[in-house]
């Protein structure tokens, strides 16, 4: 097996049996939407990087409308797919495998923009006028970024978060991006620190100990699992001095 192909059956085997892919949680996704204005009867809405579809399927309960997940890998879209048989929504809840780098969708097709942590691959100021050419007039983005809460980071986490995410930025810093690009911001807030661990370290700390039985001879495995584990170690360390700010914006109607 390929580098490439025993990576995704890694990640497969840890990320896809998490509840989530990233930090967040239920009431955090139900707090951001309660944050947006008015949605049309059956709105269009696009969830960017769904992963296994924990908010997809969230946003389905909350709006009446047609929701896309878009994510490049297929264990997350197959185990979104199951939801949605399972939940009864497979005429409003469709899959589509492709790279955020790559959409191909219409300008102004969709009411609202869904993106819990996974802007930063695109780069978020990008992002912001990727999703915007997209919205329609008055649509909404709704977007988690990682970003820095304080100023003064550590050395060890400002190295480490330089590596791993050399795009976070302050808080302020995306809020102007947001006013650049052209948005109005309704709002935003912080997710709290139990939206890191609930459905997402806790159950990735349980998850890695059995892995590591099955991939005890795999180094490329295991290094992906100590990446985690440091992951978590500066979480514990540093929760101050960073976290995911959740935006909240609106296409200007004119």
């Amino acid at each position: 097996m390929d580098d490439d192909k025993l990576l995704n059956l890694v990640m497969a085997d840890l990320y896809g049996t998490l509840p989530r892919q990233g930090p967040g949680s239920v009431a955090v996704t139900r707090h951001a939407f309660s944050m947006l204005g008015p949605l049309p009867e059956r709105p269009l809405v696009l969830d960017i990087g769904c992963g296994t579809g924990r908010q997809t399927m969230e946003l389905a309960m909350l709006t009446d409308g047609h929701i896309i997940g878009l994510d490049i890998f297929d264990w997350a879209l197959d185990a979104l797919s199951r939801k949605v048989v399972e939940a009864g929504l497979v005429g409003r809840v469709h899959t589509i495998k492709q790279s955020m780098m790559e959409m191909d969708f219409r300008e102004e097709t969709f009411d609202l923009i869904w993106a819990e942590g996974s802007l930063y691959i695109m780069g978020f100021e990008n992002a912001l006028s990727v999703c915007r050419r997209l919205l329609k007039r008055g649509g909404y983005l709704a977007a988690s970024e990682l970003c820095w809460l304080r100023d003064d980071p550590p050395e060890e986490l400002r190295l480490f978060l330089q590596r791993e995410y050399p795009g976070i930025k302050m808080v302020g810093d995306n809020i102007q991006c947001i006013a650049e690009t052209g948005y109005d911001l309704l709002g935003h807030f912080t997710l709290p620190d139990r939206a890191w661990w609930g459905d997402y370290y806790i159950p990735m700390r349980k998850r890695l100990k059995e892995l590591r039985v099955k991939y005890t001879d795999c180094p490329n495995a295991l290094a992906l699992f100590a990446e985690a584990d440091r992951e978590m170690d500066m979480r514990r360390k540093y929760a101050r001095w960073y976290g995911y700010e959740f935006f909240l914006c609106r296409c200007p109607l004119g």
